[in-house]
């Protein structure tokens, strides 16, 4: 089962570490991708600091952000699952997972970055400031990059008939790649629900508190289901009020309906 999370834009920058090394994060194959957005970000951002501010969605009172990353190359690390940090990751609760949920977080779980690409819960890396919208000069969308090569990433993880797919990520990093049809059966998408009145809709605190917990829930459990039916029943089993959709092209959506967070 591979997890597929969204980053977030909050980060807690480490205040020492070793520097960041490429070839040691997960996912070597996407090493060429990352260079590329790497010396795109840092070099934008060491040249020209206000008007990258701008393309990163940064005002003029964070150019100390903007400072941050045209100095990424040197910067300390830490873990992904400690460098993320917001109302997901906090729900999730990496550090508090038991030995078994945390080892199993370190081959299930996959997080989305603009920056990388894929990580791993326990790859090293810098705090960085960089949107899954965001166009570099030189490099042009990020996204487009990603959409060239996290393809096989992913395939090297599952594979066709290897196992399931969560895609807990957001719209913007969905964008980043989608499943193709091959892969379909093999996939769920994940999306929650707020309830009041019997009026449902997606409030973003619910959705990423939710989905935090969740992931959570899952990794402690240790269940490994491999359609998205059979997670619909686990996540049931473990106390959600879960609805199933009909296949798609890209996957099976999961609506988990709440009505408090």
């Amino acid at each position: 089962m591979l997890i597929l999370l969204p980053p977030s834009e909050g980060k807690t920058a480490p205040a020492r570490g070793k520097p960041l090394d490429l070839e040691a994060l997960a996912f070597p194959e996407l090493t060429p991708a990352r260079t590329r957005v790497l010396d795109a970000l840092v070099a934008a951002c060491a040249t020209d600091p206000e008007r990258t501010a701008g393309a990163l969605g940064l005002g003029t009172t964070q150019l100390d952000l903007v400072a941050r990353n045209a100095a990424l190359a040197s910067a300390p690390t830490a873990r992904a699952d400690q460098v993320y940090s917001g109302v997901l990751y906090d729900a999730l609760g990496f550090a508090s997972l038991s030995p078994a949920a945390r080892r199993r977080a370190s081959s299930r779980v996959a997080i989305t970055s603009s920056l990388f690409g894929l990580v791993r819960p326990g790859d090293r890396i810098p705090a960085y400031r960089l949107s899954g919208d965001t166009t570099l000069p030189g490099l042009g969308p990020v996204a487009a990059i990603w959409r060239e090569a996290l393809g096989e990433a992913v395939d090297g993880v599952l594979g066709t008939g290897r196992g399931l797919l969560v895609d807990l990520r957001s719209s913007t990093y969905a964008g980043f790649w989608r499943p193709p049809a091959d892969l379909a059966p093999q996939v769920a998408t994940v999306r929650v629900l707020h309830e009041v009145d019997g009026v449902r809709k997606v409030v973003s605190h619910f959705n990423k508190a939710t989905k935090g917990r969740l992931v959570r829930a899952l990794l402690e459990h240790g269940g490994t289901p491999r359609t998205p039916g059979r997670l619909a029943d686990l996540v049931r089993e473990l106390g959600w009020k879960v609805e199933l959709g009909d296949p798609g092209p890209t996957g099976t959506r999961l609506d988990v309906v709440v009505d408090q967070v």
